[in-house]
């Protein structure tokens, strides 16, 4: 069983075009659909067609601010989960900073920016939205192998080895997080971590069901 690979969709949100285009040059090597909205408007309207992996956020821009615009899109049911990183102007980093956090951002990049720093912060939160797809997708294929008991055996294999690669990466966003010290994501991996014991029990329980059925061990490879 195999599993697609989804492109993360990603908001970037900024009044001035030039620093639009210049954010997807800087991210176009992730290879990520990258989304425009040139307010914080239009960033709601965006939030309502689409779901996206994480949100680039402009703090200051004319009419709905940043800050304004992040404590609507926490207020959502459907978007309050939706990592957000702030891009603050340098000589008011620390009070943006501030006003950032409390209003549920993940993380701020002060202008100007180093693409290397921005790219590898983004690749944390694009990995760790994979990993939680990932695992959304292998519960869903686990339940509908418990309603069909006949093809468990086959099942249990292919799921060890799916778990082990979802435990791997989240070791490595974990490893990420600590170099990039993103503020916000250590809880976000820890859920993540979650799913993954979770994930472990119901193979458990899998391996218990088909062996009451007669299956030895071996059979599972």
């Amino acid at each position: 069983m195999a599993f697609m690979i989804e492109r993360a969709k990603i908001l970037l949100v900024d009044d001035r075009p030039e620093n639009l285009l210049a954010l997807e040059a800087i991210l176009s090597s992730l290879d990520q659909t990258l989304v425009r909205a040139g307010s914080g408007e239009e960033a709601l309207r965006a939030l309502l067609k689409d779901d996206y992996a994480l949100i680039l956020l402009d703090a200051q821009m004319p009419g709905m601010d940043g800050f304004e615009t992040a404590a609507r899109i926490k207020r959502r049911s459907r978007t309050k989960d939706v990592p957000i990183i702030f891009l603050t102007a340098a000589d008011n980093e620390q009070r943006n900073s501030y006003r950032g956090y409390a209003a549920g951002g993940a993380d701020y990049i002060a202008k100007p920016f180093d693409p290397w720093i921005l790219r590898a912060k983004v690749q944390v939160f694009v990995d760790l939205w994979a990993a939680g797809r990932r695992l959304a997708s292998q519960a869903s294929f686990l339940r509908r192998q418990i309603d069909d008991q006949e093809d468990s055996a086959d099942v249990l294999g292919v799921l060890r080895d799916q778990v082990a690669e979802v435990s791997s990466a989240t070791e490595g966003l974990e490893q990420a997080l600590t170099e990039n010290d993103l503020a916000g994501v250590r809880e976000a991996t820890e859920r993540v971590r979650q799913q993954v014991d979770d994930l472990h029990d119901s193979i458990a329980a899998l391996q218990s069901t088909a062996t009451t059925a007669g299956l030895t061990r071996r059979e599972f490879g």
